[in-house]
C-alpha cells in the first residue's frame, strides 16, 4: 500500500479569499475550489479553466491540497497523487460565491 510522503506539509491555514485568487483577480469562472494546505492559496480545480490550485503547486512546489467547496474533508497529494487523510477540515471564512 502506497502512503503520503509529505504529511510534514500539512499545516492549519486560514484560506487567503473567499474563491479562487486568480479568477477573482481576472473575473473568471471556476468549478470546485481547492485549498492549499501548506500556505492557505485558494485555487480552482483541474475542471476550471484556469486550473490555478495546479498551477499554484507546479510555482510553490507545495504537494497538499484540501477539497474546499464547502470544507470536504479530503486531501491529495499532488507528488505522490494519493488521497490523504486530513489532521482536520479547514472552516470557511465567510461565504463562497458559487460559478457552476
Amino acid at each position: 500500500m502506497t502512503s503520503c510522503t509529505h504529511r510534514s506539509a500539512i499545516h492549519t491555514v486560514t484560506p487567503k479569499t473567499f474563491g479562487c485568487e486568480e479568477c477573482l483577480e481576472i473575473g473568471q469562472a471556476w468549478f470546485h475550489l481547492r485549498l492549499c494546505r501548506t500556505c492557505g492559496h485558494v485555487g480552482c480545480c483541474d475542471q476550471s479553466i484556469g486550473r490555478h490550485a495546479t498551477a499554484h503547486f507546479h510555482e510553490t512546489e507545495h504537494p497538499i491540497i484540501e477539497g474546499y467547496d464547502p470544507p470536504e474533508g479530503w486531501g491529495w497529494c499532488f507528488i505522490d497523487e494519493i488521497m490523504v487523510d486530513l489532521p482536520d477540515q479547514t472552516p470557511q471564512n465567510g461565504p463562497i460565491p458559487r460559478y457552476y
